[in-house]
């Protein structure tokens, strides 16, 4: 009797420290949402335009119109519902992938994705001549800004995009058929992705080298990555794609855990391991493609907001996959604000901030596990 009531009360304080550990994973996301909503409203409030409260408010009420009401639903909304939603979708492709191929440098930036993309809009800016100088006769569609050069635009965003797009989706769909046909491992498809990224590279530089001055920096100019060139149309197909992918690798997170413990092991669980990996691979590029399409080149933010996801929370993706998505999000709003609001003409392209910002951090995460 004795040793039952030993084994019964054991059992009670494994059960209530599981449900100790969930509840403080439960919690972190909360804060991670918190702080996430604060910054949206600080970025809504903060810029050349401050912004008050109590305006914020009538402005989300419909009860004030002007520059203010034009300034919070077509300027800073967008470009902060554009960087949750493409911080949230990177962040899960890193995670996703970073499991799939058992690679800690796995990321839509080091596949050849973000490269595909940048190739794609090079070919649209300068063969199909969507990008180039203002004239007087030309209608600009949406996006410019200034060069030493002159007056830089891009005509029409639209080829430029499905361009884009489609340039990623090419690197994505390459690795997959070789992954396909060739049953190549987890770890030559990271060095596939290296590959395919310096063919886009090197092709990016060959459009460059027949453009003019003015195409060429309209090629720059779109690779730097900006969550402000896309309108309310692209932030909603690309929010949609993102809760779908959610919701799908939501309902994957036990295939995941059981891949992240070892093919061998997954399969005895009853997982196709070869099907999953190239699924999740297929959905989740597609994702990132079509937000490299819609923003441009974002770096660093897939390949690290899953590492300190995993440094906080632990590997398990049933937490993992929501504590990626959030803090990807956080950091990309975060680089975006202070675009904003630390550099004086508000224009500095979030691309650049993220690559500064990630660097470092990564280097410094590599070292901490290191030193474990």
């Amino acid at each position: 009797m004795t040793e039952i009531t030993g084994a019964f009360s054991q059992s009670v304080n494994l059960t209530g420290s599981y449900r100790e550990h969930v509840r403080h994973k439960v919690y972190l996301f909360g804060v991670f949402f918190v702080m996430l909503l604060c910054l949206a409203l600080y970025a809504v409030a903060a810029g050349a335009y401050d912004l008050t409260l109590k305006s914020i408010v009538q402005c989300f009420w419909g009860q004030v119109e002007g520059p203010a009401n034009i300034i919070v639903w077509n300027i800073r909304m967008p470009r902060i519902v554009a960087a949750v939603a493409a911080g949230w979708c990177l962040g899960l492709s890193g995670a996703v992938m970073q499991c799939l191929l058992k690679n800690p440098l796995a990321s839509p930036f080091t596949l050849g994705i973000s490269q595909g993309a940048a190739f794609g809009a090079a070919f649209a800016i300068v063969v199909l001549g969507a990008g180039g100088a203002e004239t007087g006769s030309v209608q600009i569609s949406t996006v410019q800004t200034t060069s030493s050069a002159g007056p830089m635009t891009i005509r029409n965003i639209y080829s430029v995009t499905v361009c884009a797009f489609l340039g990623a989706l090419a690197g994505t769909l390459a690795i997959v058929t070789l992954a396909r046909l060739k049953k190549m491992a987890a770890e030559a498809i990271i060095l596939a992705g290296v590959a395919l990224s310096s063919l886009f590279v090197s092709g990016t530089i060959l459009v460059q080298y027949f453009a003019t001055e003015v195409e060429i920096a309209s090629v720059v100019f779109w690779t730097f990555g900006d969550v402000g060139r896309s309108n309310w149309r692209e932030i909603g197909i690309m929010t949609s794609s993102v809760l779908l992918l959610t919701i799908y690798f939501a309902l994957k997170r036990w295939d995941l855990n059981a891949i992240s413990a070892g093919e061998d092991i997954a399969r005895s669980l009853g997982v196709d391991v070869d099907r999953s990996r190239l699924l999740g691979m297929l959905f989740v590029a597609v994702g990132a493609a079509l937000v490299t399409a819609f923003l441009g080149v974002i770096a660093f933010v897939g390949l690290l907001a899953p590492h300190i996801g995993r440094r906080l929370i632990g590997g398990d993706h049933r937490f993992l996959i929501p504590h990626s998505c959030i803090i990807g999000s956080l950091l990309l709003l975060i680089a975006d604000t202070v675009s904003r609001t630390l550099v004086g003409s508000g224009t500095l392209p979030v691309g650049v901030l993220t690559s500064f910002m990630g660097a470092p951090l990564f280097l410094y995460l590599l070292v901490k596990g290191q030193a474990r």
